[in-house]
């Protein structure tokens, strides 16, 4: 179960980072209400999933899910530039941390 949640945190990561930016410097209200209760979702999530999975794997795979889901999310949806050595990068954060869980 700690795998599961710490997956879904991850996700919300990523809804908490673009809601983020979307809120303009947490100027417009519906962002930032998004982006508060996807960050609270996200760490209550991270916070129970630790209870079993060890926190340096964890971390990583938390962060990674965030990072890659908001790259994916800024060049599919905001225009941010997708370029091979990006992907590149993303594919390599992937890469560890499958390697993280793998080597557990």
């Amino acid at each position: 179960m700690g795998w599961i949640a710490l997956l879904v945190s991850g996700l919300f990561e990523t809804v908490w980072a673009a809601a983020l930016s979307a809120s303009r410097g947490l100027t417009k209200p519906l962002p930032t209400i998004i982006f508060v209760a996807a960050l609270v979702i996200s760490m209550l999530g991270l916070g129970y999933a630790l209870r079993t999975v060890p926190i340096g794997t964890g971390y990583a795979v938390w962060v990674g899910i965030g990072a890659v889901g908001t790259a994916v999310y800024g060049m599919v949806a905001m225009g941010d530039p997708a370029s091979a050595g990006r992907i590149t990068c993303l594919v390599l954060i992937v890469a560890g941390v499958v390697g993280l869980k793998v080597l557990h």
